[in-house]
């Protein structure tokens, strides 16, 4: 499962430290695990219920995020470098996996993907959590999860959740523009 989610997610390669990219891995393994899926179901599995008729994936959901905030943080980088220091390890992490507790918060009954017991009961970024902590990602990965979405507004964001945070909305919005 590890080599077909690699290849379904190369920005892993972006992650320099070994032991970090490695728990990214296992979060991914771990949630599908307990939600049920396999890797090939990423490319259909909906980013989100919220948009009537949004054929998007969570799988490049993902990925658009993740590249999105990878230039994010080159751009500030090159005008900031001495203002603004960016973990690019825990950015890229945090990106990958800021969604992954969608795969506990939904299934498919009858054809058609819907909330999982589960996720009717909490939302993906509380599921987030959990797997991230479960697969051993550091506390700077799993506040990038709890913080990503409205969840964690009006909280203390860091400079790498908030870049997440906005390249998530970006992604989410402009689809739900485009989508009426």
């Amino acid at each position: 499962m590890k080599d077909k989610l690699v290849a379904l997610l190369p920005e892993l390669r972006e992650i320099t430290d070994p032991a970090l990219r490695e728990a990214t891995i296992q979060a991914w393994v771990i949630g599908m695990e307990r939600g049920g899926w396999r890797p090939e179901d990423l490319d259909f599995i909906p980013f989100t219920l919220l948009i009537q008729k949004c054929d998007i994936s969570l799988l490049a959901h993902t990925r658009s995020v993740t590249k999105a905030a990878i230039k994010m943080a080159d751009v500030l980088t090159e005008f900031f470098p001495e203002s603004l220091k960016i973990n690019r390890d825990v950015l890229v992490s945090g990106a990958l996996v800021h969604d992954i507790g969608k795969l506990l918060e939904y299934e498919k009954k009858q054809g058609f993907f819907v909330r999982s017991p589960s996720g009717a009961l909490m939302r993906h970024p509380f599921s987030g959590v959990f797997l991230a902590d479960r697969a051993g990602l550091p506390a700077e990965v799993v506040h990038i999860v709890a913080v990503h979405s409205h969840e964690g507004d009006g909280g203390m964001r860091t400079v790498e959740a908030i870049i997440v945070n906005h390249c998530d909305f970006t992604v989410f919005d402009s689809l739900k523009a485009a989508s009426k």
